[in-house]
Formats: structure tokens, sequence, C-alpha cells
């Protein structure tokens, strides 16, 4: 079954071209180890959502959008939703993120990723993966995505169709 961090992982071959990243390096990149990032793409591999192609000394990773979009439109939610929680501080994300579409009106609280260092007071929304934050803080690409992919997890009907557009854009156009 896919878990948070094999999206994550997904997201951060796709916001980077895949091509051929070493274990270690997408590790060090999402603050996993080498292991978890190895088990992520073994099992991204068995459901079609990742190809490994082998390429001299590495593997070339290989992102199958068609198959990811359909994923992170129809089945992430189901699969890995999130744990909405108490005010806290943290790093935006959803529909209070800076990148997301500004159609949203409300004064309701912003959905954050609970962080020490979070800089946005907002209700707690549990990231994909417990490392998302800090691997979003080192990649504006990665973020972005992770973004939309939140709204698609746990927004309301609204911002589920704004990130989905979004999300199809960058997914299909690379921006």
């Amino acid at each position: 079954m896919v878990k948070g961090q094999d999206v994550l992982v997904l997201l951060k071959l796709f916001a980077n071209k895949g091509s051929e990243m070493p274990f270690h390096w997408l590790a060090a990149e999402l603050d996993m180890s080498p292991a978890e990032v190895h088990q992520a793409t073994k099992r991204s591999e068995e459901v079609g959502l990742l190809t490994i192609i082998p390429s001299g000394r590495s593997h070339r990773k290989e992102v199958n959008r068609g198959a990811l979009e359909e994923f992170l439109l129809h089945a992430v939610r189901y699969l890995c939703p999130p744990i909405h929680g108490q005010p806290t501080r943290g790093v935006p994300t959803s529909f209070g993120a800076p990148c997301f579409p500004k159609m949203i009106i409300g004064d309701e609280m912003p959905p954050v990723w609970p962080t020490a260092d979070g800089q946005v007071r907002g209700l707690e929304f549990s990231p994909l993966y417990r490392s998302a934050p800090f691997a979003a803080a080192r990649d504006q690409a990665l973020y972005e995505l992770l973004v939309f992919v939140d709204a698609i997890r746990g927004g309301k009907a609204r911002e589920r169709e704004i990130a989905e557009g979004a999300l199809l854009k960058r997914l299909r156009h690379g921006k």
C-alpha cells in the first residue's frame, strides 16, 4: 500500500525531473533514511507510479505522470487523510500558503504544518510525512506541489477544485 512518504518521494522526483538521483541524495533532501527512500520507491514501482530503469552504476527514476495525476486527484485524500488539530505555529499549507490562488475568502485560521520555528499561526494540519515541512523549506517547487496536494487531501470542495487545477497545470506543463 502507498504511504505518505511514498508520495513525498514521488513529488520530489517529479519536482526535480527524476533523473538519476541517488537514494542517499534523495534521503538527505527529504530528511529520510536511504532505506526509507528505497522502500518508498519500491512501493511506488509496485503500484505503477514509478519506473526504475538501470542506467550504468545508478538507476534512473521516472515518475509515471498519468498514474501520479490519477492517484493525486482521486486517491490521496483517502489513503493519506490529514489530521486536523489545535491552533499552533507552523508553515502554511493548503489555502493558507502564499502560492495558493487567492480565490478563497474567509476569516478562518489557515492550515499549518506544525514546526517549532513556524512564523504563521493557524490550525494544525498533519503533513504527508513528518519531514515534509523541512524538505519543502529547501525546495520551492516541492513546497508548491505539497500545498496543492494538501488542499486535495483536506480542503473543502472549492479549495480542492482550485488545487486540482493548479496541480494539473504543474503536472502537465511543469508550472
